[in-house]
């Protein structure tokens, strides 16, 4: 059984199909949204990276004197 269609159905549906596939026909209307950029801005990255740096060194600074603190024999904590 074959089913025989007018020539004005295909071309119809294949330009239709072709708008489709091309993104020509928008349902929604709406503008296309900027992308984003894929890397994060390198000034940007570098002060974050700098600051988490000197917050780490802080950090070590405290844990440091906690060390030290905790390791002094008991008679030097006593002296003033």
């Amino acid at each position: 059984m074959t089913i025989i269609l007018p020539r004005w159905v295909l071309v119809a549906a294949f330009v239709g199909a072709t708008f489709y596939v091309l993104g020509l026909c928008s349902p929604t209307g709406t503008a296309q949204q900027p992308t984003p950029q894929p890397f994060a801005n390198a000034v940007e990255q570098r002060s974050e990276m700098l600051r988490e740096l000197r917050e780490i060194k802080e950090l070590l600074k405290e844990e440091v004197e906690l060390i030290r603190q905790a390791t002094q024999p008991e008679d030097a904590k006593l002296k003033p």
